[in-house]
């Protein structure tokens, strides 16, 4: 139920800067489908303030910090009224998850539409 990418001929990659993923022999490939189109691979501010976390705290949402309520009242602050709850997820299954159910408890009904 898995198949790997490039069964024929897979890659080995090694390293990654910005856009771009590099494998063992340094040939470099635009990377389009590892969710880093917003900031990219090994991007310096984002690596700084991951580093800067990491040595104060590493671990997940299920434990109460105030950085969270923080995050939660900014981002709030930019949206409208009926936006202003938050509920912080790990990946993105457990936000589709946490949506399907949601919309379940919403509307009551149990049927899903899905596209393969």
């Amino acid at each position: 139920s898995c198949k790997v990418f490039f069964a024929k001929d897979p890659l080995k990659i090694v390293r990654a800067q910005g856009q771009y993923m590099f494998d063992e022999t340094g040939e470099k490939y635009l990377d389009c489908i590892n969710n880093v189109a917003h900031v990219g691979h090994s991007h310096p501010y984002v690596t700084k303030a991951a580093t800067k976390q990491m040595e104060l705290l590493n671990t997940n949402s299920r434990f109460l910090h105030d950085n969270l309520v923080q995050y939660a009242q900014r981002l709030t602050a930019t949206l409208p009224e009926k936006l202003s709850v938050c509920y912080f997820v790990n990946s993105g299954s457990e936000a589709n998850d946490l949506a399907l159910r949601l919309a379940r408890q919403y509307h009551g009904h149990q049927d899903v539409i899905t596209l393969e």
